[in-house]
């Protein structure tokens, strides 16, 4: 069976967006559990958590999936900051698990100020401390790649295999494959061959166990640009026919796959999940 969702806003009430994927008709789902541009100012309510919870159960939503917010970087060489996106991301992973959210997604974080030896060995560190502090939490931290934009660490595996090598491959971090930043990385997804090529390279770096969830977002920018641009599904650079690679690919058809593509309304949203379906159900 296709598991199909959006990045699904949370505004207003969080539990609200379990009612705007079930609208959509997805069956799985990502949000923001909080505003993805600030620090934290509050915390969910027990209240909000359980009817969170009860609906996601009524409407059969799964996995749930949480993005952490934009503003952390677990590679800061500014050490209070560094502190700071630590701590939050410690309360996001916690509140995270009281949600019964399946996975948070996390991008890896900049080195700019560093090299990307030391960024990749903080990413470590920091995982190390949230891990530590966060245990007996179930929900799984997935790094996702990234287009490899200014000092933007995660745009090839070997990068989480670091991470993971110096968190001794704890179970508790997987990975996240986006299609867009894979495409501006300079990974030929839309052939049979290229796409081989980087499931390839994430057995041999990570584990393709490890790849939990795949973010299905289409690109107009040019193969390896380094530019995260987000597009419509087939009507970019990696096309109907790669997404057809992609989503009939026997590794990954069975993952839940996230459409984080560009909205104007939830009209968007509709017209590239049925691109998607589309493409799934042809021969």
């Amino acid at each position: 069976m296709l598991k199909l969702g959006v990045q699904v806003s949370s505004a207003g009430k969080i539990y609200s967006s379990v009612d705007r994927a079930k609208k959509l008709g997805c069956n799985t789902m990502q949000i923001f559990a909080r505003n993805p541009r600030m620090l934290r100012k509050t915390s969910l309510t027990e209240r909000d958590i359980k009817i969170f919870k009860k609906k996601v159960k009524k409407e059969k939503i799964s996995p749930v999936v949480i993005h952490i917010p934009y503003t952390l970087n677990l590679a800061s060489v500014r050490f209070r900051f560094y502190k700071i996106t630590i701590k939050e991301f410690i309360d996001d992973l916690i509140e995270a698990d009281k949600l019964g959210a399946d996975y948070l997604v996390t991008h890896m974080g900049s080195f700019k100020g560093g090299t990307e030896r030391r960024g990749l060995l903080r990413i470590a560190n920091a995982l190390g401390k949230i891990l530590e502090k966060a245990k007996g939490v179930r929900t799984k931290i997935l790094l996702e790649n990234t287009s490899g934009s200014g000092r933007w660490l995660g745009y090839k595996f070997s990068h989480q295999r670091v991470v993971l090598e110096n968190i001794d491959w704890s179970g508790r971090v997987g990975v996240c494959l986006d299609t867009a930043h894979a495409w501006a990385a300079g990974y030929k997804i839309n052939t049979k061959g290229g796409l081989e090529k980087l499931l390839a390279e994430i057995k041999e770096e990570v584990g393709l166990e490890r790849l939990k969830v795949v973010h299905l977002n289409d690109t107009k920018e040019k193969l390896g640009s380094r530019n995260d641009r987000h597009y419509a599904i087939g009507a970019g650079s990696i096309g109907k026919k790669g997404f057809r690679l992609i989503l009939k690919h026997p590794t990954l058809r069975r993952l839940p796959f996230i459409l984080e593509t560009p909205k104007k309304s939830d009209g968007d949203d509709i017209k590239n999940l049925e691109v998607v379906k589309e493409i799934y159900n042809s021969h």
